[in-house]
């Protein structure tokens, strides 16, 4: 077995670090499942831990370039609290991503908060989503945002703004955290037995985030 999961420019990442969070991921072993499927689906979750812990190296790059200090720790415990709401937002890689390495989430607040929300998305989502903003005595009475209601059972634009910009911040800026991470870690490469779990070049490629 090859002493590293992945080179990235050069510099070699540690199998122990994918061991490590291997250990802190239990594997699931369903009922019944034979034993060539139980070892396909290991063999695709240690392609998936190098990618959790490829993308920890290929944010702390980006911190240094940037100037940023992340937390030094790495708690590969954490990634037992990810949310079923963010793995399906973020896909599996990339919500445990942001839960075992700091770096990953100083990356993601810097991009986050370079955002520029124009006042006409913000006016533009608030007017597209109505439904989202009916007052509680709207919703109580059942009103229908875009048939029945009536002035008085929407928020008011000016209360709900911030957090509408704030939202919409929040996804441009996950979306350029998933742009940079496409562009990263395309000279990234990989060991046998490492590769992206979705890379059609070997047999148990499954595309799935």
């Amino acid at each position: 077995m090859s002493e590293h999961a992945a080179v990235v420019d050069g510099a070699s990442v540690p199998v122990e670090q994918v061991e490590t969070l291997l250990a802190a991921v239990p594997a699931r072993d369903p009922a019944g499942a034979r034993t060539e499927a139980l070892h396909r689906a290991e063999r695709q979750r240690r392609r998936w831990a190098t990618q959790v812990v490829v993308t920890d190296e290929l944010a702390r790059r980006a911190c240094v370039e940037r100037g940023l200090e992340p937390p030094r720790e790495i708690s590969p415990e954490r990634v037992l609290a990810v949310s079923g709401t963010d793995v399906a937002d973020l896909g599996s890689i990339v919500a445990v991503a942001l839960a075992h390495s700091p770096a990953a989430r100083a990356l993601l607040a810097a991009l986050e908060a370079e955002q520029r929300v124009p006042e006409e998305a913000v006016r533009d989502y608030y007017v597209r989503n109505r439904d989202r903003f009916l007052t509680k005595d709207a919703l109580r009475r059942g009103v229908d945002a875009f048939a029945t209601a009536a002035a008085e059972d929407f928020q008011p634009y000016e209360r709900v703004r911030e957090d509408v910009a704030r939202e919409l911040r929040r996804a441009r800026g996950r979306q350029a955290f998933f742009d940079w991470l496409d562009r990263a870690r395309a000279g990234v490469e990989y060991p046998p037995g490492h590769e992206h779990p979705g890379d059609p070049a070997h047999p148990d490629h499954e595309h799935r985030h």
